[in-house]
């Protein structure tokens, strides 16, 4: 998914979806501790048919169990999404853990590390 060649119609129906989905998603999970859920991107196909939603989960244990309830009730949220927008297309939901966000922390631990070293020496 190459966001550089995004086109300017697939970046409003995902600014779109993440308002509308982000509302939902604020007002829909009653799971055990689900802790912050935020929604981080999401990547829409050139046909706008499908949207992978990826999301930041913060606080939580249960971050498998929260993707596959979000997952398994995708259709829930696509009527959701088509009864409060007027899209052409009502994409399939993929939610997805954001990988970047653990990422940019063990960078973070890791620049952490270099300066202590740096100040021990």
């Amino acid at each position: 998914m190459n966001l550089m060649n995004e086109t300017r119609r697939q970046k409003k129906v995902s600014s779109l979806l993440k308002s509308v989905l982000g509302r939902q998603l604020r007002a829909e999970i009653h799971h055990p501790s689900p802790g912050l859920i935020s929604i981080t991107e999401i990547h829409i196909t050139k046909d706008l048919k499908t949207a992978h939603v990826f999301l930041s989960m913060f606080e939580t244990e249960h971050k498998d169990q929260v993707l596959d309830m979000l997952n398994k009730n995708a259709g829930y949220f696509r009527k959701a999404i088509a009864s409060q927008t007027n899209l052409k297309y009502n994409p399939k939901l993929i939610f997805l853990h954001d990988p970047m966000i653990a990422y940019e922390n063990k960078l973070d631990q890791l620049i952490d590390k270099i300066k202590n070293e740096q100040q021990s020496d």
